[in-house]
């Protein structure tokens, strides 16, 4: 089972550190949603958890919080909701590593909370001449 999401304990992680193999900051990190889980699942990286959207809502409860915005995973439009729209997944590197066909996002909130994307298309592939 992962480590706790209390947002006080999040609070206290040291900056910068790196990432270790297993923990808190290692979940934060690289765990992902899945639509196809409830509760925590095994995560097809190979590491940290996947979890459900019962997760996401136990977590906002907890934190008095509306959303979840969060990164670190390739999305094909380059933003992604969860959850009821109380996750979001943004993704800033279109055509990522020249593997992905994915654009990126960019996502403002203004001071009404209201939340809006600007897409980042993917560059057109030129051929390269030496």
């Amino acid at each position: 089972m992962p480590c706790s999401r209390d947002q006080d304990k999040i609070k206290t992680i040291k900056r910068p550190t790196d990432v270790p193999d297993t923990g808190l900051l290692c979940d934060l990190l690289w765990s992902d949603p899945s639509k196809d889980v409830k509760g925590w699942g095994m995560n097809d990286r190979g590491v940290s958890y996947t979890f459900g959207p019962d997760k996401v809502a136990e977590f906002l409860i907890k934190n008095d919080m509306d959303l979840i915005c969060r990164a670190h995973q390739v999305v094909e439009d380059g933003y992604e909701f969860f959850a009821d729209r109380q996750l979001v997944t943004i993704f800033s590197a279109p055509n990522y590593c020249g593997e992905f066909d994915n654009a990126g996002a960019m996502m403002s909130v203004d001071e009404s909370l209201m939340c809006s994307f600007q897409i980042l298309k993917p560059a057109d592939r030129r051929p390269r001449f030496l």
